[in-house]
């Protein structure tokens, strides 16, 4: 049987984010041909048995850093191994950060991501831009990212002092430009200004540790910046994507925020339902160290169970990884003061399992938001679905065979991420890949990788989302505000 003239996954459980029935799915040429029972197929197709098994989109990771050079050095997992790393963990898709250099022109550095991903990734990947400084040439590059070069969602900082930091007033101008050209506004929300201050103090009181990286940026820094982004973005009448939301009172912000109708989706990570930030006060530094993330794990332990509880009732939309890896000896650059600790966890190959485990098979949420929260609605606001995060007739064919029932544990010893330890060490996870097919080919099977460099394609994004802006283009036409028609005042004015 050859994969040339198609797979036939037969008598599994096919799960989209909306419904679970039982149906064959039929993949040739990169596509879904057909979802159905007994359906007819061409003789010489492979079949895979998925009976008891779940049929789901392939993961798409909404927050990665491949490669990145950041604080000094550059992260160990490159396109390559750690898109290999998502392929293993049942993610076929990744959504990487073009991070510029302060005062550098976007698009050279979205050319440059491209030169370094394109000939690498060995699954799908899109580009998110970070806007790292304001100025009419930015705004004139931020235009031709969206209209030609497949970019719908660029990213702020509101940390990073005197690196990526934006004041209030840019943010304002971003935002308001971002709605303009149909976009999705990303903010990294923690009051860069505190978290200076802050780490100033810790180590004048000699705290030069990992832990003095959580004290000198409490979570009230991330709460007080997520309800001053979403504040800026409603008076533009933007929407608002929250990245790695860490705490329970930067969650709560967002929770609110849109229950009183914001268009604002906010995304925990991994690392933050995964485990906590009392791992900063570790005997052990190179253990504490590895942990280090902006913003950082909080020591309140209930807060990844909290932040899961928000994530399954729809509180929170999208799960990423943040996944931007520095081993031991790249951390230990900042052995003597946590503020030059390279700042990044793992996440890429154990998200998919860490959801399962602690969202499902917990009982917080169903299979159906599990690929709600894991693929679709990614593809539902950065505007590729149903071409990804659905199985359905025309879709990608980007699938994965999930068997709910095993077990496996998490082990920088069997990880395939470059990174050599991992956050998760020791963790019992049920949900597990059994089998991943990206773009139509089986490229992981039975805990072997079959996939060569260069295997994924960019995928190009079109601005104005349905998904997020029907409300956004409804709300410009029915609440723009209006002047008060009244007759002059002709009384006495006061002589100056």
């Amino acid at each position: 049987m050859t994969e040339s003239c198609g797979i036939l996954i037969k008598g599994g459980k096919v799960v989209n984010e909306d419904c679970s029935v039982i149906s064959d799915v039929y993949i040739k040429n990169g596509k879904i041909i057909s979802v159905g029972q007994n359906l007819q197929i061409p003789v010489g197709v492979r079949v895979i048995d998925a009976t008891n098994k779940l049929v789901i989109p392939g993961g798409i990771d909404t927050h990665t850093h491949m490669e990145l050079a950041f604080m000094g050095t550059k992260a160990v997992d490159d396109f390559h191994v750690g898109t290999k790393a998502a392929l293993a963990g049942g993610t076929t898709m990744i959504l990487d950060f073009v991070i510029p250099q302060k005062g550098r022109s976007l698009l050279d550095a979205y050319n440059s991501w491209r030169e370094m991903a394109d000939p690498k990734v060995c699954c799908d990947y899109s580009l998110h831009v970070a806007v790292t400084w304001w100025g009419d040439k930015v705004k004139t590059e931020m235009e031709t990212l969206a209209k030609e070069k497949g970019v719908n969602s660029f990213k702020m900082f509101m940390a990073y002092k005197d690196v990526f930091m934006l004041k209030d007033s840019e943010l304002y101008a971003a935002f308001a430009w971002c709605k303009e050209l149909g976009a999705v506004a990303q903010v990294h929300a923690e009051n860069g200004d505190l978290i200076a201050e802050g780490a100033r103090k810790m180590l004048s009181l000699g705290i030069t540790g990992p832990e003095g990286h959580e004290l000198c940026r409490p979570e009230e820094v991330e709460a007080e910046a997520t309800q001053r982004a979403i504040t800026i973005a409603h008076a533009v009448n933007c929407p608002l994507y929250v990245v790695h939301v860490m705490s329970k009172s930067a969650a709560k912000v967002v929770s609110n925020a849109r229950r009183n109708g914001r268009v604002v989706f906010g995304e925990p990570i991994a690392a933050g339902l995964g485990t906590d930030g009392t791992n900063y006060w570790h005997k052990e530094w190179a253990h504490a160290a590895g942990f280090v993330m902006g913003p950082p794990l909080r020591p309140d332990p209930s807060t990844p169970g909290f932040l899961m509880d928000l994530l399954a009732n729809d509180d929170l939309s999208v799960t990423g990884t943040d996944n931007c890896t520095f081993s031991v000896c790249q951390k230990a650059l900042g052995k003597d003061d946590f503020t030059k600790i390279p700042n990044g966890v793992n996440g890429v190959e154990d998200r998919m399992s860490i959801i399962w485990e602690k969202g499902v098979h917990s009982g917080k949420m169903d299979e159906n938001r599990f690929v709600a929260v894991t693929s679709s609605n990614a593809a539902k606001i950065f505007n590729f679905y149903p071409q990804k995060g659905r199985i359905a007739q025309n879709s990608d064919a980007d699938v994965v065979i999930w068997d709910p029932k095993m077990k496996r544990s998490i082990s920088a010893k069997t990880h395939h991420q470059a990174v050599d330890y991992n956050i998760f060490e020791g963790m019992e996870c049920h949900g597990v890949p059994l089998i991943t097919i990206s773009r139509g080919k089986v490229v992981y099977d039975d805990g072997q990788l079959q996939v060569s460099p260069g295997h994924g394609t960019f995928i190009h994004r079109q601005p104005f989302s349905e998904f997020v802006y029907k409300r956004i283009k409804q709300r410009d036409q029915v609440r723009t505000p209006t002047a008060v028609i009244r007759k002059p005042y002709e009384g006495k004015v006061i002589s100056v």
